[in-house]
């Protein structure tokens, strides 16, 4: 008995060994970045390099936040223009589209899903031609609707994941509804989504993530700076400035955001990636 619980002990040991190592080979990069942004400009570039700063130079990031041209909270404000109503609209179009797959049968439905599903594994660099030249043609270079439009008609990844999450409510529940003269909109609204909650919230938060550190498609559609979000500001103290100290605390204060994000829904986080796992 005693040499069970030891090697259990012991294994249980190894695994906590193991994931503490892993952790902290993840957090060098972080790490390494909030001590750059502390440093001197010569000291970034020093060989061989330094972790810890021998001079902690904090007035790095009032200046980073000042050195720009444009103002930083403009930055910061962009971005909360995109980043709020696309995790909106993604939360609400792929939740329809997906009920509509999980819970209406019609003739090739399952099809349609496929192809769906294929959607998925298309680069954007595929369809980057295209559709620039129906936004150009549209007129809508040069502003926030080429991002935002298209998340009234859902994402794919988000209707995936719920769709397998309504695919697992009893059909039931639709029956008894039916049968209370409960319409399809209603059924949807009162019984579906409050019980899709947690699938729900882990699409708002990738959603939200996702569009805090997109660069591709502000970089091809914006072309004035006042209007680039805070994670394409970044390339201005690279580029223009040259400046890697600015870089580093521009880039510790957006890990700020979607790290803070994290704590306060962990629990709906890790909820949807149990979710992620569900069976249609």
């Amino acid at each position: 008995m005693n040499s069970k619980l030891t090697s259990k002990w012991l294994a249980r040991t190894m695994i906590y060994l193991f994931v503490i190592a892993g952790a902290c080979v993840t957090a060098i990069p972080f790490l390494w970045m909030v001590s750059s942004s502390l440093k001197p400009l010569q000291e970034i570039f020093r060989f061989p390099p330094t972790f810890f700063p021998r001079v902690i130079r904090w007035q790095n990031y009032p200046e980073a936040l000042t050195s720009s041209y444009v103002s930083f909270w403009v930055y910061l404000g962009n971005s909360i223009k995109l980043c709020l109503p696309i995790a909106v609209l993604d939360v609400f179009a792929s939740a329809l589209v997906a009920f509509g797959f999980a819970r209406i049968r019609f003739r090739g439905s399952k099809i349609l899903f496929f192809i769906l599903l294929g959607t998925m594994m298309l680069p954007q660099q595929v369809t980057m031609i295209p559709l620039y030249i129906i936004f150009s043609r549209l007129g809508w270079v040069n502003t926030y609707l080429p991002i935002i439009v298209p998340a009234f008609f859902g994402w794919p990844w988000a209707i995936f994941l719920l769709r397998q999450f309504f695919a697992t409510i009893p059909d039931d529940l639709d029956d008894a509804a039916r049968i209370d003269g409960c319409s399809l909109p209603r059924m949807f609204f009162r019984i579906h989504l409050p019980l899709a909650k947690p699938a729900l919230g882990i699409v708002a938060i990738f959603s939200f993530q996702g569009m805090w550190a997109e660069v591709f498609r502000p970089l091809l559609y914006l072309r004035d700076v006042e209007l680039w979000p805070l994670a394409l500001a970044l390339t201005t103290y690279r580029g223009r400035m040259n400046r890697w100290d600015y870089v580093m605390v521009m880039s510790v204060i957006m890990c700020v955001f979607p790290l803070l994000l994290f704590f306060v829904a962990q629990r709906r986080y890790i909820q949807g990636i149990v979710i992620t796992g569900v069976k249609g």
